[in-house]
């Protein structure tokens, strides 16, 4: 991993904001003006490798490499009368419901991952759109909150300009499914996803079985159903265990990957129970993958994050720290200035330091596979449906 300071782009504007399915609704962008306001409380938006560049809102020509017309066409219909409920593409629904405007703010979502593609195209090396990430949405519907789906508008972008093999790492407590769908017969790209068992959780997919069709794709799709209760040892492991040997396997040109922290052990839409410290323990390993395998060519986005003011600016603001190759340091206090901001715009108390005080520890997975332990089960069962298509030992690579 480089801990160096990386050249690194970070797509924001208030404008983000926009996206804003009502007061009642979990994805609240206070989250996105919180973490904004954090990292440039810490000095991350000015440290010099760091440039901020405002997305634009994507036009249908960049949406159409993710997403049908007649889909883009229903955006637009909902979003000049939010009274149409079109539930068929998944608008106007409880989860994602219709409002004025809907189409540009997604857009600009989604334009902040396309520009972050062209920026890769174009020699830049990390970019970070934590605005982004919204993983559920299909080619045809929107879900989980999810309308555009902007990593797969980024991946859709790498792939028409050349790139052979992009890899897509999603660590958000949900599975990645319509990341997973839009790409499910494209050998070019790898989609991993490490997520609660749909089991337990929305949206009831992403099984060890789901590997792809069979054919080239076939072995390209990852999944690992976790447990409830996963915890940090847990969760890393299986990262060490599957994402690091498969990706290094598919050896990919550049890394697109989704950090939703939803998976945090004080948000409620999840019960993975994962610390920020372990959060960006991750953002770490990813950036040590791009090192490693991708010369730093990497795109970060955001996702879900549902405690707003506590977990999704620390976790957020870690990860841009990390991809600028200046990771913060767990025990890094929380800026004054920040903690009074939030106290008068949000009536909220906001954690002291920048990490959890946790005792963050995991074992590496050539230490052996217990087969008592849940996670280790889970583990292997994604091994043994994904690694023979690589080549690889379940039990032993």
């Amino acid at each position: 991993m480089s801990l160096t300071p990386v050249p690194t782009t970070v797509m924001w504007d208030a404008a983000m904001t926009a996206y804003y399915f009502g007061d009642y609704h979990p994805m609240n962008p206070s989250r996105l003006d919180a973490t904004a306001r954090l990292a440039r409380d810490l000095g991350i938006f000015d440290l010099p490798q760091v440039d901020i560049e405002i997305p634009e809102v994507a036009s249908d020509r960049q949406l159409e490499l993710a997403h049908s017309p007649s889909f883009i066409d229903a955006v637009k219909r909902v979003s000049e009368d939010p009274t149409l409920h079109l539930p068929e593409c998944g608008l106007g629904t409880e989860d994602t419901p219709a409002y004025e405007g809907i189409h540009d703010a997604s857009a600009r979502l989604a334009g902040g991952s396309y520009r972050a593609a062209d920026l890769i195209l174009a020699g830049k090396l990390h970019i970070v759109n934590f605005g982004g990430g919204m993983h559920h949405a299909s080619r045809d519907k929107a879900s989980g909150f999810c309308v555009y789906n902007d990593c797969a508008v980024a991946i859709a972008r790498l792939l028409e300009q050349g790139v052979k093999r992009v890899a897509y790492i999603d660590v958000d407590a949900h599975h990645g499914d319509g990341t997973q769908s839009i790409f499910w017969d494209d050998p070019r790209v790898m989609t991993v996803s490490m997520h609660e068992t749909g089991m337990t959780l929305f949206p009831g997919t992403g099984f060890a079985n789901e590997v792809g069709p069979d054919g080239l794709a076939s072995g390209t799709s990852v999944n690992v159903a976790l447990p409830a209760d996963a915890g940090d040892s847990g969760w890393l492991r299986t990262f060490n265990a599957v994402v690091e040997p498969l990706v290094r396997e598919f050896r990919p040109e550049t890394i697109v990957s989704q950090h939703g922290c939803d998976s945090h052990f004080r948000d409620d839409m999840s019960h993975l129970k994962i610390s920020v410290d372990a959060q960006r323990q991750v953002a770490m390993m990813v950036s040590a993958l791009a090192h490693e395998l991708c010369e730093d060519r990497w795109i970060a986005t955001g996702g879900g994050g549902y405690n707003l003011y506590d977990v999704v600016p620390r976790s957020w603001t870690h990860l841009m720290a990390v991809v600028a190759g200046n990771p913060l340091p767990v025990d890094t206090p929380v800026p004054g200035r920040w903690q009074q901001y939030m106290l008068a715009k949000y009536g909220t108390q906001v954690p002291a330091l920048m990490g959890d005080e946790v005792d963050l520890w995991w074992s590496n997975w050539e230490l052996g596979f217990d087969p008592a332990d849940p996670v280790d089960r889970t583990i292997m069962a994604t091994r043994k449906e994904v690694f023979p298509h690589w080549g690889l030992d379940p039990w032993y690579d």
